[in-house]
């Protein structure tokens, strides 16, 4: 299961999370339907810093293996 929620794509979870704070701004939802979207929106926000997070390592290592780039020029 873990591995299901780590192959979902970005632009997916983004829109989701949108869609989740459409629905948490509109007011119109119950006390428990609140948490549960609040709940599933910070479970995405997670999910979505995880990818970003090994995405910016994988530009890093190519990077490093490539010459003539300094990281520090890239505020890396």
């Amino acid at each position: 299961m873990e591995r299901e929620k780590k192959t979902i794509k970005i632009e997916t979870a983004l829109a989701r999370l949108e869609e989740i704070v459409r629905q948490l701004e509109s007011e119109q939802l119950s006390l428990e339907e609140s948490l549960n979207l609040f709940e599933e929106g910070v479970k995405l926000a997670d999910q979505i810093q995880k990818r970003l997070t090994e995405a910016q390592l994988r530009v890093k290592r190519v990077l490093e293996s490539a010459e003539g780039f300094k990281l520090e020029d890239l505020g890396m």
